[in-house]
Formats: C-alpha cells, sequence, structure tokens
C-alpha cells in the first residue's frame, strides 16, 4: 500500500494531536519548549539517518512510502521525528499530571548507570556493527551523563518509557514487516547483532529510549528555564 509509512505517522500523531488542548494536562501551553527540543533533535537522527542509508545499514521500501526523497530520506521518514516524539512527550505530560508523586529515587539513578554501562560494554563488543555501535555508544554516554546529573523528572521519564513501549511495539513492528508482505523498514543484517522481538531488531528499542530521553532532556530544559524567567518577571513586579 503505498503511502503505508505516512498513515502510520499520521496515526501516531492524530489522538495526541486532538488531546493537546484538554484542560488537565494542557500539552499545548508547553509546544514552544517542545517543538524546540524536536527540532533539535530531529537534526541529529537525521544526519545520522542520511549517513546510515547512504551506507546501506537500512533502507525503505519503495512500494510503502511516497515517491518524494529530500537527501535520501522518503517524506515520511522526517515526519518520524516529528511524530513519535510528540506523542512520547504527550504520554511523559500525562504521566507527569497524573502521577506527581512519581519521583527520581536511587534506584532510577542507579538503573540508568547501569544500563548506561552496559550499552557502552556492548557498544565496545560490536564495532563492526554500526546500527549497534552507534546506538548503544549514544544511549550509555547520555544514561550515564543523566544518571550523574541525577534530574527530578528521572523517574517519570523511565515509566515513560516502558508505558510508550506497547504503542512502539505496534508501530514499530508494522514498520519493520509485521503482518506485511515486505517490511518498511529494512536492516542490513551485518549492521545489527541479530536479536528481534517479533520482527523489531533489539537495538530500535534502545534507538527509541535515546530518541525519547534526548527529546525529553532538552524539554525539561526549557520548561525549567522559562519557568524561572516568569518567575524572576513576577518577583520584580511587587
Amino acid at each position: 500500500m503505498k503511502g503505508l509509512y505516512l498513515y502510520l505517522m499520521l496515526f501516531t500523531i492524530s489522538f495526541p494531536l486532538i488531546r493537546s488542548f484538554e484542560p488537565k494536562v494542557q500539552y499545548a501551553t508547553r509546544w514552544k519548549s517542545l517543538f524546540i527540543a524536536i527540532g533539535i533533535v530531529a537534526a541529529f537522527f537525521i544526519i545520522w539517518d542520511i549517513r546510515f542509508t547512504a551506507l546501506g545499514v537500512w533502507g525503505f521500501s519503495e512500494a510503502y512510502t511516497l515517491d518524494l526523497r529530500i537527501m535520501g530520506l522518503p517524506l515520511e521518514e522526517w515526519s518520524f521525528f516529528i511524530a513519535v516524539p510528540f506523542a512520547s512527550v504527550f504520554i511523559y505530560d500525562v504521566i507527569h499530571y497524573f502521577f506527581p508523586k512519581i519521583t527520581t529515587n536511587h534506584f532510577f539513578r542507579v538503573f540508568s548507570a547501569a544500563l548506561g554501562a552496559l550499552l557502552l560494554t556492548l557498544s565496545s563488543l560490536n564495532i563492526d556493527k554500526n546500527y549497534t555501535f552507534w546506538n548503544f555508544l549514544f544511549a550509555g554516554t547520555l544514561l550515564i551523563t543523566i544518571s550523574v546529573f541525577n534530574p527530578n523528572w528521572l523517574g517519570k521519564f523511565w515509566v515513560t518509557y516502558f508505558i510508550h513501549l506497547v504503542p512502539f511495539f505496534i508501530i514499530n513492528g508494522i514498520l519493520t514487516g509485521s503482518f506485511l508482505e515486505d517490511p518498511i523498514v529494512w536492516y542490513s543484517s551485518s549492521e545489527i547483532m541479530g536479536i528481534r522481538l517479533g520482527t523489531i531488531p533489539a537495538e530500535d528499542t534502545i534507538y527509541a529510549l535515546l530518541l525519547l530521553l534526548l527529546n525529553v532532556t532538552i524539554y525539561e530544559g526549557l520548561n525549567a528555564k522559562w519557568t524561572l524567567n516568569r518567575q524572576n518577571i513576577n518577583s520584580s513586579t511587587h
């Protein structure tokens, strides 16, 4: 089905977009920081994506994507780095609103550091596999860095990550070939470990973690900055 990838991205973004103006969570009121975060993170991932596509680490089926290509990537792939973070950070904000007592405790900090160390170890053992090596290297480094700073949102991030794996397995499962004759996104067998969760390479779960963690880190940083600025302005007017 031509354009299936695009339909999946529209489906991904549809519910959080509709609920963005819901009066409790008020997701739309933080769109400024959200879209700055998405733009910064997307620039990093798109550069990575262009390089890996050119190297043949992964590629895209012409049967399920539109004919429009931008720098070697289908239009739908560009939209992926907008739609997926938009929907994922929406889950994060919902968790933040409905479960405010989730805090960053010692467990989350140790878990982040331990997983980061494990990923760096696996990265060093898979230098010959581009996707595994770079994916685990980036994610492991970021996790250890975040664990050192131990931000107060880290606990909410981990709850969000494990919840967001539910839609992740549905959407990414279809992208990697579940229920289809051929995958929408294919991977070179020489560039991954070969461990799959259904049709999904295990590396994709870490790729999703890195994408979400980078967006939340910048999103929370900008929100905190602008909240402080508003407080300073309010205090100076009294």
